[in-house]
């Protein structure tokens, strides 16, 4: 049995399809539901069980039949919102809930692949290396709950037996009820249609452009695929960048918006508010050498051709989930 924790989720529930087109549905998807839309990622898909995410932690506890049956965790589930400011809430979600998993996983010779973030790398002033994790100063609560569960990991060694992925700038399907968190390409979109212009925020950096701030954008798709080929093997190990390598600007996503909706550009910027001014990363870049030279060959989609795809095969059309 694959467990996939956020399987209702962005990535989880593209995950999910990717299993179900590979012929795959012993599947268990452990999710908080709540009352958002999130329910529509799991329309069409085909999986064992659905438990709550707190519900499921009782059950490898006591139920000793689930507990065996359990060969893989692909743990996606988290709060991804980098403004939550309930520091307790993000520690309990986000390192005490994986760590409880992962001492399961590792009692019970399980394959666990998990989500980090490159929000562990902070402002990006040492670097997008992920062989290195001592120096690093995360902006927010989310991202330090990332960083010292990656560094929980690899103090317990088990670094050396599971696998983490240090997502960048993901976007694509299934994101919708994301709201504030969703990508800039869906806001974009959404932008366009509503008042015919993308706003973006002015630079707080000297050395960029408005609209000239750089992040590592990586499709959906792209990512999914690395995380089937993860679980196909246990002979891959360590903890990853996940993203194209390649920096691209806001300037650029929001041009490639337009273009895939027929328009030209029409881009208003705006001041950054406050809050975000001392915890804005003006520049994201994976570096993808340790990936490349310990996992697999990978070709990503450019981000003109993915966005075309995401925005002409679900966003135009009237059921837009993968």
């Amino acid at each position: 049995m694959i467990v996939i924790t956020g399987g209702a989720g962005f990535i989880g529930s593209c995950i999910l399809k990717k299993f179900n087109d590979n012929g795959k549905s012993n599947i268990i998807v452990v999710d908080r539901m709540g009352t958002e839309d999130k329910w529509k990622n799991l329309v069409g898909k085909k999986f064992h069980r659905l438990f709550h995410k707190n519900e499921f932690l009782e059950k490898i506890r006591f139920d000793t039949d689930l507990r065996n049956s359990i060969s893989t965790i692909i743990h996606m589930g988290a709060c991804s919102t980098t403004t939550e400011t309930n520091v307790d809430y993000i520690m309990s979600n986000n390192l005490n809930y994986s760590i409880e998993l992962a001492r399961f996983a590792a009692e019970n010779d399980v394959r666990f692949i998990y989500a980090s973030s490159a929000a562990t790398y902070g402002d990006g002033s040492n670097g997008y290396n992920d062989s290195l994790f001592d120096d690093l100063r995360p902006l927010n609560p989310y991202g330090l709950s990332k960083h010292l569960f990656d560094l929980w990991l690899i103090d317990n060694r088990l670094d050396k037996e599971f696998v983490g992925l240090k997502f960048f700038n993901v976007f694509g399907p299934n994101e919708y009820h994301k709201d504030e968190m969703a990508s800039m390409v869906y806001r974009s979109f959404n932008q366009i249609l509503e008042t015919g212009e993308v706003k973006l925020y002015k630079s707080n950096a000297i050395e960029f452009g408005d609209g000239g701030q750089k992040r590592d954008f990586i499709y959906v798709k792209d990512v999914v695929n690395v995380l089937w080929k993860l679980q196909e093997t246990e002979k891959y190990t360590g903890i990853y960048n996940m993203g194209t390598g390649k920096p691209r600007s806001w300037n650029d996503l929001v041009s490639a918006v337009f273009r895939s909706m027929g328009k030209d550009p029409n881009i208003n910027y705006i001041d950054m508010p406050d809050n975000l001014i001392n915890q804005y990363q003006n520049f994201t870049q994976a570096q993808m050498e340790k990936f490349e030279a310990n996992l697999f060959p990978m070709n990503f989609g450019t981000l003109e051709d993915s966005i075309d795809d995401y925005v002409k095969n679900y966003l135009m059309k009237p059921w837009k989930h993968l």
